[in-house]
């Protein structure tokens, strides 16, 4: 079903990370896939090496002999303006027929969408998935603090949104090409909130996503801050209380 695939990855300050990710990446393009692939790294206002590291990955897959076999390229935003800005940008770039986001910690593997298609998960009744960390199948490892404000977050969105979902924030998600430039033609928040966003437009085009068990890791190093994060998504959760949809 899937015969092209568009991976897309917003990056913030990440330099302290990204060996391990593009060794990870490196490892899954040598696989053998049944599908074509393009990369697209979003290089969100990063203020160290990131994109520099980036340009150097991207410049090293020749001797690697995958460059060809794949697209690959790097979009810079001036300003840090928020992963759904990063992510609308990599959609607008997009090319293949699906595209999936995710994130560049590698806390969902790349080779989870493997897995689904073995598990033939992906059929032609949805348009979107979005990997669910509190799915009965999946197996999850993370901290004690990320716990509480996932739990803490979820208790509020039902309070302000009235609406209740298994999982928001998980980054691994996968469209169809034509329905996520729809979607991301209209995000208008660009924080950690956008992705409630896409819920609540797919809800008002009635519109099915089906969840689906992922693996999912905490890894050290994030650059998201527990205390100011978690305000800034509450913020955007009012705004949008009072969006239109």
């Amino acid at each position: 079903m899937i015969k092209s695939l568009s991976i897309i990855f917003p990056i913030f300050n990440e330099q302290s990370r990204l060996k391990s990710s593009f060794n990870h990446i490196l490892i899954f393009l040598k696989k053998k896939k049944n599908f074509k692939i393009e990369i697209i790294f979003v290089d969100d206002g990063s203020r160290d090496n990131t994109y520099i590291l980036i340009k150097k990955f991207i410049n090293s897959l020749k001797k690697f002999k995958v460059r060809n076999k794949i697209r690959i390229e790097v979009v810079r935003s001036i300003k840090n303006l928020g992963k759904g800005h990063a992510l609308k940008l990599g959609v607008k770039k997009a090319k293949y027929n699906w595209i999936l986001t995710t994130d560049i910690d590698m806390s969902v593997s790349l080779f989870q969408i493997n897995k689904w298609i073995k598990e033939k998960l992906i059929n032609k009744k949805y348009l979107v998935y979005f990997g669910c960390r509190t799915h009965k199948k999946s197996i999850v490892k993370r901290n004690f603090l990320r716990k509480i404000l996932g739990v803490i977050m979820g208790i509020v969105i039902v309070f302000i949104l009235n609406q209740k979902y298994s999982d928001t924030q998980c980054g691994y998600k996968l469209y169809k090409k034509s329905l996520a430039k729809k979607i991301f033609s209209k995000i208008r928040n660009y924080g950690f909130e956008h992705d409630l966003e896409i819920i609540l437009f797919l809800k008002s085009k009635n519109i099915e996503f089906k969840e689906l068990p992922v693996r999912w890791e905490h890894k050290k190093n994030s650059t998201f801050n527990v205390f100011w994060d978690p305000i800034k998504m509450l913020v955007g959760i009012f705004v949008l209380r009072f969006r239109n949809f």
